[in-house]
C-alpha cells in the first residue's frame, strides 16, 4: 500500500513536470482594449496582447475580410504601446524584464526540483539535484555573462526583444539618405540568380540568428549616436543586452536620461542579485535533500504549488508599477491608477479586457497535480515515522 502511494504521488509529479514544460510555451494571460474608433469589424477581439513567460506576443489575428484589405495581423503590441503612452505610460517591454530573461531557467530550475522530489533515497535525490543544477548554472552563465550568450536564450525570448524595439529600428532606417534607399531598392529588384540566392540563404536557424543580427546591428547604430566614451562593444551577452533592450525601451517615447538611468542601474543590479539568488537556492535546496521530510525538502514541490498565486502577486505587481510610474511627458494628465488585473475596466474612452488564458489553466492544473502529491507523501511520511 504504502509502495502503491509512492507511485501514484510521483506519477502526479511527473505528469506536473510535463504541464510545466507546457505551459511555457502556451500564454498565460491576455489583456485587450476595445473603443469606438476601433470597431470590431478590424478589431473582433481589441487591441489584444499575450502575455508569455518569456515574452509578450501579439493576440490580433488577421482580418480576412472582402472590403478590409490587410496584408498581415496588425502588431497590437505596438498598438498598445502607442495608446498608452499618451496618458505616460511606458510600453510593455519595460514590466518584467528580469522574470521573461530568466524564465528557461526558473522552470528548468522547478522540473529538476520535482524530479529530485520523487526520489525517496537522499543519495539519489542528491545526485539528481546537484546535476541537474549544475547544469541550469552552467547555461545560466553562459546565456547572461558569456560572450554571444543570447544564443542560448529561447527563439520566443529573442523575437519579442526585436518586436519591442522594430518601432526604433524603421525609425533609424527611414534616416537613410534617399539615394542609399534608391540603392538599396534597385538592388532588391535585381537581385535575381546569384544575388536573390546569397540574400534567402540561411534557412535552417534564420529566424534566431536573424533577430540576433538584427539586435546587433541595432545595438551598434544606437552606440555610434553616444559620445566615444560612452560607446559599448558589442558581446552578446543576456546581461549586456537586457540593460540596453530596457534603456531603449523605456526611452522610445520619454527619452529622458536623467529619469532612464538610475532605473537601469537599479535593474542591473537586481538582474545580477536574481542570478546568484538562484544559484544560492540551488545549493539550499541541494543542501536540505539530504534529509527526507525536513523544511527545505518540502521547498522542493511547494514553489509549484503556490505557482499561479506567485504569478498573479508578480502580474499585479507590475500592473501597479504601471499605472504609478507615469511619466510627465504624457499628452493627457491622469491621476495613479490601478489597471484591471482581471475583469473588465475603464480607462477614459477604452474598455479593458484582462483574463487568463490557457497557460494559467496549465498553471492551476500543475499546482493541483504537486498538492496532491504533496498531501499524499506528507501522509505517507507521517504514518512512516
Amino acid at each position: 500500500m504504502d509502495s502503491k502511494r509512492s507511485v501514484i504521488a510521483n506519477l502526479l509529479v511527473l505528469a506536473a513536470i510535463g504541464v510545466l514544460l507546457v505551459l511555457y510555451y502556451s500564454p498565460l494571460w491576455w489583456v485587450s482594449l476595445t473603443a469606438p474608433n476601433y470597431p470590431e469589424e478590424a478589431f473582433p477581439d481589441g487591441v489584444r496582447i499575450h502575455f508569455h513567460m518569456n515574452g509578450v506576443f501579439n493576440g490580433c489575428k488577421k482580418v480576412e475580410k472582402d472590403e478590409i484589405l490587410e496584408v498581415e495581423a496588425l502588431d497590437c503590441v505596438h498598438e498598445m504601446d502607442t495608446i498608452n503612452h499618451y496618458v505616460g505610460m511606458y510600453p510593455i517591454a519595460a514590466g518584467g524584464v528580469i522574470e521573461r530573461a530568466f524564465s528557461p531557467f526558473l522552470i528548468s530550475m522547478l522540473g529538476v526540483m520535482l524530479l529530485g522530489f520523487t526520489m525517496n533515497r537522499p543519495a539519489v535525490r542528491m545526485g539528481v539535484l546537484g546535476t541537474g543544477f549544475a547544469m541550469i548554472a552552467g547555461w545560466m552563465y553562459l546565456t547572461y555573462y558569456g560572450n554571444g550568450g543570447l544564443q542560448y536564450q529561447n527563439e520566443g525570448f529573442v523575437s519579442a526583444l526585436v518586436t519591442a524595439i522594430d518601432q526604433d529600428t524603421s525609425k533609424e532606417e527611414e534616416e537613410l539618405s534617399s539615394g542609399a534607399a534608391l540603392i538599396a531598392r534597385l538592388k532588391a529588384s535585381m537581385g535575381e540568380g546569384e544575388e536573390e540566392t546569397a540574400v534567402q540563404e540561411p534557412e535552417e536557424d534564420s529566424d534566431k540568428a536573424g533577430n540576433i543580427g538584427h539586435l546587433r546591428a541595432t545595438f551598434e547604430r544606437d552606440q555610434q549616436r553616444k559620445p566615444p566614451e560612452q560607446r559599448r562593444e558589442w558581446d552578446g551577452s543576456g546581461a549586456q543586452m537586457l540593460a540596453w533592450h530596457y534603456e531603449k525601451t523605456l526611452g522610445r517615447y520619454f527619452n529622458v536620461p536623467e529619469e532612464i538611468n538610475p532605473m537601469v542601474a537599479k535593474m542591473t543590479l537586481a538582474a545580477n542579485v536574481m542570478f546568484w539568488g538562484i544559484v544560492t537556492a540551488m545549493l539550499l535546496l541541494l543542501f536540505g535533500s539530504r534529509k527526507t521530510g525536513g523544511l527545505l525538502y518540502w521547498l522542493l514541490i511547494l514553489p509549484v504549488v503556490f505557482l499561479p498565486l506567485l504569478f498573479l502577486i508578480d502580474y499585479s505587481a507590475w500592473l501597479w508599477w504601471y499605472g504609478h510610474r507615469l511619466n510627465a511627458m504624457g499628452a493627457f494628465t491622469v491621476k495613479p491608477f490601478m489597471p484591471t488585473v482581471f475583469g473588465d475596466g475603464k480607462v477614459a474612452q477604452f474598455t479593458t479586457h484582462s483574463y487568463p488564458s490557457i497557460g494559467f489553466g496549465l498553471m492551476l492544473l500543475a499546482s493541483l497535480l504537486t498538492g496532491l502529491a504533496t498531501l499524499i507523501r506528507r501522509k505517507q511520511l507521517a504514518e512512516n515515522g
